[in-house]
C-alpha cells in the first residue's frame, strides 16, 4: 500500500489534464444515469479497499468542520463548543474551521480514528466518489485523486465506463 501512496501524486499529475478534459465533458453532458453509476463504481472500489491500511487522507489533509460537526464532536469530549474549537482547530483563508495540524489529531498510529462515531460529515463522505450530482465536484476530485488511491481508481474506471 506504501508504494501505491508514495507514486500516486506522480499518477494523478500524469492523469491531470485527460481528467480535467473528461470533468469539463462530464459537466457539459452528464449521462442520465450518472449517480448510479458513481454509486456502482463506488461500492465495487470500497469491497477492495481497506482504508485502514492507508489513511493517506488523514495524514495529508484535515477536514472543514461544520456547526454541527463542531457541536456533536465537543459534545463528545464534553466541551463546550468554543473549547472544542480553540484546542482543535483554526479558521482557514475561506474562513472555514480546519484542524490546526496535520496529519489529524485524532489519527492513532493503528489508522483507527478515535472520534470515528462522531466524525466530521466530510470525513463520512469522503472520497466524495458517491455523492449525487458527482459532475458538480470534479475540482474536489481531481485533488482527492493524487491522495485517495480508491477515488484514483474509480476515476479511471469511471473513464473506461463513459465514454
Amino acid at each position: 500500500m506504501q508504494d501505491i501512496i508514495s507514486n500516486l501524486p506522480k499518477l494523478a499529475k500524469d492523469k491531470h489534464n485527460e481528467n480535467k478534459k473528461f470533468f469539463v465533458k462530464l459537466k457539459k453532458k452528464p449521462p442520465k444515469n450518472l449517480d448510479y453509476i458513481m454509486r456502482e463504481l463506488h461500492d465495487d472500489e470500497f469491497e477492495r479497499t481497506d482504508c485502514l491500511e492507508c489513511a493517506n487522507c488523514c495524514k495529508t489533509t484535515g477536514p472543514l468542520f461544520t456547526d454541527k460537526d463542531i457541536e456533536r464532536i465537543s459534545k463528545h469530549f464534553k466541551q463546550k463548543p468554543q473549547q472544542f474549537i480553540s484546542q482543535y482547530l483554526r479558521i482557514d483563508e475561506d474562513n472555514d474551521h480546519v484542524l490546526q495540524t496535520v496529519p489529524c489529531t485524532f489519527l492513532g498510529t493503528d489508522n483507527y480514528c478515535s472520534i470515528y462515531e462522531v466524525r466530521p460529515k466530510a470525513c463520512r463522505e469522503f472520497p466524495h466518489t458517491d455523492r449525487k450530482k458527482f459532475q458538480q465536484i470534479s475540482n474536489l476530485t481531481l485533488k482527492n485523486v493524487a491522495m485517495c488511491p480508491a477515488a484514483f481508481n474509480i476515476v479511471e474506471n469511471m473513464k473506461k465506463r463513459i465514454k
